[in-house]
């Protein structure tokens, strides 16, 4: 690939994927973070060492660069796409941002979505703040003609991390530990309503179709597989790469955002508890060749085979682990009321 890319992040979920897939096809990618996670970076990428937010320290360290594709995987507020417009303007011909399909209208006014659907998410700050970052950097594509594509993720997963719907604020190993201790597991609602995977390959697959892509500027466009599960079937399909038989309490979305400290009113209320079936068209007219291949109950075994082979993967919860307890006890209680 004949292309000079700068990734500012390059290593989370989202992007590593993007990252090894450029690295295989010889583009010239450079990575800017921090340094934290840069261990699995394949050696053909350039790193750039520094804090995207000390913006005077990185406008010194790209002061000689230009590229052709400049992604930011990692501003979720509006002053930080100020920040990029200043650093970058006039030094790439394309510049991505990666918003979130949760900026899209919620609750839904037609389940189906497309990148036409209105953004709009009373529930949650951080779709807001990203439906933000949309309108800034459109602002500054039609009044200064800012090269801008903008991708909307939905829930995309790698091999570091379970992708579920109730998890603590330390990660999702401690929902797997519940099943492979026979415990009860939390499934919000009644299980029913259906969500979107995507693996991150195949989101990689994708995003890197549209780099470089000049029918892409202007456009937002969403990334994600096309195949449709409800909750119920997602944590089938976790169990069953752990080998072991779910043991599924359901609860509504409303009481666990009541009872908990974590952001359910968001991920839940906002996000998950929602059914949404992603119209893929606009992605497949700009990128033809582009096609999920990677169906949920084959990516996540990939995944649990991971994280089982990693222990530094597997974190530990005791306090989401008791909250667990104390509310599948609370339903069963509530029952025995009732029936009494």
């Amino acid at each position: 690939m004949n292309m000079k890319a700068l990734f500012i992040g390059g290593t989370g979920t989202i992007s590593s994927a993007i990252t090894r897939q450029l690295a295989e096809q010889g583009c010239e990618l450079y990575v800017l973070n921090r340094g934290n996670r840069n261990a699995d970076v394949p050696a053909e990428v350039k790193l750039i060492q520094g804090d995207i937010n000390d913006e005077a320290g990185i406008a010194e360290l790209i002061a000689d660069l230009n590229f052709d594709v400049v992604a930011d995987f990692i501003a979720f507020r509006p002053e930080q796409l100020e920040r990029d417009y200043r650093l970058f303007a006039g030094k790439t011909k394309q510049f991505i941002f990666i918003s979130s399909a949760s900026a899209y209208q919620t609750p839904l006014s037609d389940y189906r979505i497309t990148e036409g659907t209105p953004l709009s998410n009373p529930y949650w700050e951080y779709s807001r703040n990203k439906i933000a970052c949309e309108d800034y950097l459109m602002k500054q594509y039609r009044e200064e003609s800012f090269p801008v594509t903008i991708v909307r993720p939905s829930h995309t997963y790698n091999e570091r991390s379970i992708p579920l719907g109730v998890h603590g604020s330390k990660g999702s190993w401690q929902v797997a530990k519940r099943m492979l201790e026979g415990k009860p597991v939390i499934i919000h609602g009644d299980g029913t309503s259906l969500w979107t995977m995507t693996d991150s390959r195949d989101f990689a697959k994708g995003f890197i179709g549209l780099m470089g892509n000049l029918h892409a500027i202007g456009e937002a466009v969403q990334i994600t597989s096309d195949e449709s599960l409800t909750w119920n079937q997602i944590y089938e399909a976790i169990a069953n790469a752990l080998g072991v038989r779910l043991n599924a309490v359901h609860v509504a979305s409303e009481f666990l955002d009541a009872c908990s400290t974590e952001d359910y009113r968001g991920g839940l209320l906002g996000d998950k508890a929602n059914t949404v079936v992603f119209d893929n068209s606009k992605l497949k007219r700009l990128v033809p060749e582009f096609v999920a291949t990677t169906r949920f109950d084959q990516g996540i075994k990939d995944t649990i085979r991971h994280i089982l082979a990693h222990p530094e993967l597997q974190v530990a919860d005791e306090a989401f682990d008791a909250w667990c307890d104390k509310v599948v006890a609370a339903m069963d209680a509530a029952a025995r009321m009732v029936r009494e």
